[in-house]
This record gives C-alpha cells, structure tokens and sequence, in this order.
C-alpha cells in the first residue's frame, strides 16, 4: 500500500515540475497566437505562429509601431493583431492616403513600399487616456479602429515579440 502512495506522490511531482512553468508562462508572461486573416500581410500572414509578451504592458505602455494582440471591444471572445498608429493624447488624421499624428505626416518604415496604404477614408480622431489608434499593415483587407474607432489599453493582451513559425522567417527577419 505504501508503494502505491510512493508511486502516485512520484507521479504527482513529475507533473507539477512539467505543467508548473508552462501554467505560469502562460497566464503571466507569454502567449502563443496563431495569424489568421491578411489585415497584417505582408509583415505576417495566415498561419504564422507568434509569441506574444503579456507582462511588459503591466509595467510600460504600448509604443507606436508595435504590433499588439487585443481583444476586439465589440467581442472580447474575439483576438486580433494590428499595429498601433496613434497614442494617448494624440490627433490620429486620416487624409489623402496618408497618415498624420498632430498634424505631421507619419513615416512607416514597417510597411515595404509595394504596399498600397491609402484606403481609407478621410478621418479625424482624438485619442483619450488609455486610448490607442490600431491598423492593420494591409490597410485594404484590415477591420480597425478606422471602423470601430480608438482602442482601450485594458483590451490589449500583449506585444508581439517573436514569430516561431514558420522558421524560415524567423531567420529573415533577425538578419
């Protein structure tokens, strides 16, 4: 009977040492996502599998240029990626296919020129506290806050920090 108390007390271990780090990973540092959809083509597509950083948000603010994880604010069971365009504070523009952010046009290195970037609309937003204007990179296939309006920060989950797949672009993309 003792054999089987020393047994299952084993096996109680094991799996707390392999599944311990794996749930504190999880619900307090990074977590996995996968790409579905081409509203962030060609910077990343459908399929490509990222490790997003939750913690570094409940220490700092997002910055603009990053891409970001959120959940979407019509249905928090839903999760996308866009890139943040506008900061708290700031009057995001939209006008004759370009960008400005209080007034000065916004240069976005991010996006190879190829890209075509001025579909939308003219606009003008006034970003609160905690407020944050998000796009997509493939501006002609991206639901954003050009349609839903400014993002909340406690509705971002994290920055993305890294693509795991496929493994060809993580190389290109560290050179």
């Amino acid at each position: 009977m003792k054999k089987i108390y020393l047994v299952i007390w084993e096996a109680l271990e094991v799996i707390l040492v392999a599944f311990l780090p794996l749930f504190v990973s999880y619900h307090f540092l990074a977590r996995p996502f996968l790409v579905q959809g081409a509203s962030m083509e060609p910077n990343f597509q459908t399929g490509n599998y990222l490790v997003v950083d939750i913690i570094s948000y409940k220490f700092g603010n997002p910055e603009r240029g990053d891409v970001v994880v959120f959940r979407y604010p019509g249905n928090r069971s839903l999760y996308y990626i866009k890139r943040v365009i506008g900061l708290p504070g700031e009057r995001v523009t939209l006008m004759s296919g370009n960008i400005f952010i209080n007034g000065e046009v916004l240069k976005e290195n991010y996006i190879p020129s190829y890209v075509e970037t001025d579909a939308f609309d003219e606009t003008d937003f006034l970003l609160g506290e905690e407020e944050y204007f998000v796009m997509g990179d493939n501006r002609s296939s991206s639901f954003d806050s050009r349609s839903w309006g400014p993002l909340g920060k406690n509705d971002i989950v994290g920055v993305v920090k890294m693509r795991v797949w496929p493994p060809l672009e993580i190389y290109k993309d560290s050179q």
